[in-house]
């Protein structure tokens, strides 16, 4: 029978996802909840319709402990977040995350009361008619309160998950339309509340409607009665307390640990001679962020990139051993034994270190930002193509002769790219670089570049066609494919930036190019891009070969110029 710690079970990794997950639950109370309103654009009659599915969904025994424990959990994991973090210093997006975060329970306590735990103690009937009218006719001004509040907790659910999904290599391109939705969502509810808001205040409205006598009976019974008055009284003060008290216990905790730490604090040394103080238990992180100086962090300071790392300097065996996710991070990027995640590293002591990764000061970035990302790893497909002979093909032909060719072969190779699905990166002499696989899957990234090679070769073969009696030799190209992970992001110096890859996996792709060259071949693929792309590759020749900066030889695939022009078959 195995068993598990406590410290497994409330390891930072679960201590995330339960956060996460508790978030998600609320968050689709919320756009439910906001929906809702919206039908209110069509009738009040419409709203309350379609408020009895989303009752049945939360308001039965299951739905009531899922939501109420996804609150609990959620308050009690923000609390400990801001008691974990060392600095407030922090991006801007974080910090109106947590902001809304606490202002949220301030807004909304009151018309929790007055609906969902009105009705299920009391039988009050919170239908659409009962609230809205409460809200937009007798206390207008608690209704713009709730409207803010709703309004808060949609735009800290939206950070929430901008900051969940903002590295998925589908996020990009669906960003646009979600971006749209989080608009329109609180838009549309709070136009179906104003709408429902003025029916409920229109004279002919209310005498052509009245109150059914037993939700006026009820209803009555509730505000009238001084023993469910005091009742409700002692919840909210309750509430309010509660939370006010939670609060209050972090900010003492807090203040009470500062106070301690300033008589043990370590210094921390930077390259350009900036030294600065924090407390013990700080992370090398956040004393950066605290003295100001730029330090990329992708990941947000949690462990699950390595752009932080820095080089220890000095004595690094006596610090604090990595835990197991800051070693699963070290290890994957072959990280030598003086190097460390500083967002996980809190010295014990004084340290001088250095960033692997500086950010460039020409970046005009706030020091926090997280805009100053270098990229992100995915697991990608590059293309390589080249013409071969080329000095020979054009040493005898004029400057512009050239241009037109190179125009053309670019064209070429910029047309198949695209078509196929991927993305042309740059030109490098009559050299091209192609990317697949930043919005698709690794298999299908790998499919699309054998497709792309497959259209390059046969539209090069009728170009040399075209101008088979104008080049001293045939037009040839050798084009060169691998797949893994690359770092992929926005590159450059001023306004000289684009998105590129960097890494091994270019790095061989490019040596497979050159191969290519070597075997007078037309494409030749890594063994990992066959494998995933599920190609058919019987008759083709297969050679190991060594490939500088790699200890073992990699398999790859000579496909000659007879075969390269259709696409090699497989699953697709």
């Amino acid at each position: 029978m195995t068993t598990v710690s406590a410290t497994g079970i409330f390891s930072e990794r679960t201590i995330r996802r339960a956060r996460l997950g508790s978030g998600l639950v609320i968050f689709i109370f919320v756009l439910m909840h906001l929906s809702n309103h919206a039908v209110g654009l069509i009738s009040i009659s419409a709203a309350d319709k379609a408020a009895r599915l989303f009752m049945a969904i939360w308001r039965n025994p299951l739905g009531t402990a899922i939501l109420y424990s996804s609150i609990l959990i959620h308050i009690a994991l923000v609390l400990r977040a801001i008691y974990m973090r060392r600095s407030l210093v922090m991006p801007k997006g974080e910090m109106a995350q947590i902001v809304l975060g606490l202002l949220i329970p301030l807004l909304l306590i009151d018309h929790v009361i007055g609906t969902r735990i009105a009705h299920e103690l009391y039988g009050y009937i919170d239908d659409y008619e009962t609230v809205v009218g409460s809200l937009w006719i007798r206390a207008p001004g608690n209704g713009l309160r709730q409207a803010a509040g709703l309004v808060a907790v949609w735009i800290h659910g939206c950070i929430g998950l901008h900051f969940w999904l903002r590295y998925r290599p589908w996020y990009p391109g669906l960003a646009p339309l979600l971006l749209a939705l989080a608009i329109l969502v609180p838009v549309l509810s709070l136009l179906g509340f104003v709408e429902m808001g003025r029916t409920l205040a229109d004279p002919s409205y209310q005498q052509a409607v009245a109150n059914s006598p037993y939700k006026a009976t009820v209803n009555a019974r509730y505000a009238s009665n001084p023993e469910v008055y005091r009742q409700v009284a002692t919840i909210r003060a309750g509430l309010y307390g509660a939370f006010s008290a939670s609060l209050l216990i972090v900010v003492v905790a807090r203040a009470r640990r500062k106070l301690k730490e300033r008589l043990n604090q370590v210094a921390v040394h930077y390259p350009g001679g900036e030294v600065i103080q924090v407390p013990r238990g700080f992370s090398v992180l956040e004393a950066s962020r605290l003295g100001g100086l730029p330090h990329y962090s992708v990941c947000g300071g949690k462990g699950q990139c390595s752009t932080c790392r820095v080089q220890i300097l000095g004595d690094y065996e006596n610090l604090p051993v990595p835990d197991k996710m800051e070693q699963t991070t070290l290890r994957r990027i072959n990280a030598g034994p003086d190097v460390r995640l500083a967002c996980q590293l809190r010295p014990n002591r004084d340290v001088a270190v250095a960033p692997l990764l500086v950010p460039a000061l020409e970046a005009a970035l706030p020091a926090n930002s997280q805009e100053t990302s270098p990229g992100r790893e995915r697991e990608i497909a590059v293309l390589f193509v080249d013409i071969r002979h080329f000095t020979t093909l054009t040493e005898t032909r004029l400057p512009f002769d050239v241009v037109f060719l190179l125009n053309r072969y670019f064209a070429i190779i910029g047309k198949a790219v695209e078509q196929a699905g991927g993305r042309l990166d740059k030109f490098i002499g009559d050299g091209a670089m192609a990317l697949f696989g930043l919005n698709t899957a690794p298999e299908e990234a790998c499919r699309q570049a054998l497709s792309a090679a497959a259209t390059i070769v046969a539209e090069i073969e009728k170009l040399a066609a075209e101008l088979a009696e104008e080049l001293a030799l045939p037009l040839r190209i050798a084009i060169g494919i691998h797949t893994g992970p690359a770092v992929v992001g926005t590159m450059g110096y001023g306004r000289v930036r684009s998105m590129t890859a960097i890494g091994d996996t270019v790095n061989v792709a490019s040596r497979l190019e050159s191969v290519a060259k070597e075997f007078e071949a037309a494409i030749v693929i890594s063994e990992p891009v066959a494998t995933l792309s599920g190609a058919d590759l019987a008759g083709i020749e297969s050679r190991e070969i060594s490939v500088r900066g790699r200890a073992l030889p990699l398999k790859v695939y000579i496909i000659p110029r007879e075969k390269a022009a259709e696409p090699l078959k497989g699953n697709a």
